[in-house]
């Protein structure tokens, strides 16, 4: 095979994370060459397996510093920026990685000659009172500025064998006798599974969604955060007490939890402020077909894939007889 007749290269920041390992293993499918950008690449040869010999490679890159950026882009065909933080660490705040980082993909994407695929979240918005959805809007508006053909993706919470919301909240039913329920519990998501996600991105890379369009990503059904929490029990055979903490204190503890040095907080004050509003597709984007259903996807169900991954938090495994909850 000739230079000329490579297939496509795609730049994945991010390749190494939940959502990212899924992206790479979704192209890697569709043969495309995948150049993975990530902070300590010694830690992503999990990614290997993903694909065919020398199809997956590696580079160093860290969006604080521009350099390495402008070098993991270099000859790529089409970038994806799949990176995004939870919450603040150290130097890793949400301007210098969602914001000043996302523009400093969609610059060099432009001085290459690449194309854009960007993962945001539902929420995003650059006047919100939360500094991540108001980091996300505003990295939104400078990728459209910057690369006016760039695709968006809006994930509601996004579900899978290494996410960080079932998995959280069974492990914690497996040592407490209580789950909380911040602000009532009464917060509406309507959870997209990974796989699905990633299936969206790389039908982006291949030119099937239009540019300079922004894609709102939802699963089949719009659940409460203590219906999510019901349903994870059930799924794990436990059964739970649940405590209503009010959006006020939930704050104040996630300030607390926040100045403890080296381990993540279980919840921060920004992500209180979230939980405020409800994290669903809008009437607007399902009207004009920028959702899964709307680009051929059909949504997968929260039941189909729970048991999949959540079986280890049973009392006994796998081996838990169902309906004999503990």
């Amino acid at each position: 095979m000739t230079l000329s007749n490579l297939p496509p290269l795609v730049t994945i920041f991010g390749g190494s994370g939940f959502v990212g390992r899924h992206v790479v293993r979704a192209l890697a499918k569709r043969g495309y060459r995948i150049r993975v950008a990530v902070r300590r690449p010694d830690l992503a040869g999990h990614l290997q397996p993903l694909g065919n010999v020398g199809q997956i490679s590696f580079i160093q890159a860290n969006l604080r510093y521009r350099k390495s950026i402008d070098r993991a882009v270099e000859g790529a065909d089409h970038v994806i920026n799949c990176v995004g933080v939870l919450y603040e660490s150290g130097r890793n705040t949400f301007d210098a990685v969602q914001e000043f980082g996302a523009r400093a993909i969609a610059e060099a994407a432009r001085a290459a000659g690449a194309t854009l695929t960007h993962i945001s979240a539902i929420g995003a918005d650059p006047n919100s009172a939360s500094a991540y959805a108001r980091t996300k809007g505003r990295a939104e508006r400078a990728i459209l500025e910057t690369v006016p053909e760039a695709i968006i993706l809006r994930p509601s919470i996004i579900f899978g064998p290494e996410d960080g919301f079932f998995n959280k909240f069974a492990d914690m039913a497996r040592f407490s006798p209580m789950l909380p329920l911040i602000g009532g519990g009464r917060t509406r998501f309507q959870p997209v599974y990974v796989t699905d996600v990633a299936e969206a991105v790389a039908r982006a890379v291949e030119g099937e969604l239009q540019g300079g369009t922004i894609y709102e990503l939802g699963g089949p059904q719009v659940l409460s955060f203590r219906e999510c929490l019901e349903l994870m029990l059930k799924t794990i055979d436990r059964k739970r007490s649940f405590v209503a903490i009010p959006f006020g204190i939930a704050s104040l503890l996630g300030r607390v939890a926040s100045l403890v040095p080296f381990i993540a907080p279980p919840i921060t004050a920004d992500q209180v402020m979230l939980l405020k509003s409800d994290n669903v597709v809008s009437e607007k984007a399902e009207s004009e077909g920028r959702t899964l259903t709307g680009i051929g996807i059909a949504p997968t169900m929260l039941e189909a894939i729970l048991p999949t991954y959540l079986v280890r938090y049973r009392p006994q495994g796998q081996y838990t007889r169902s309906g004999r909850s503990a």
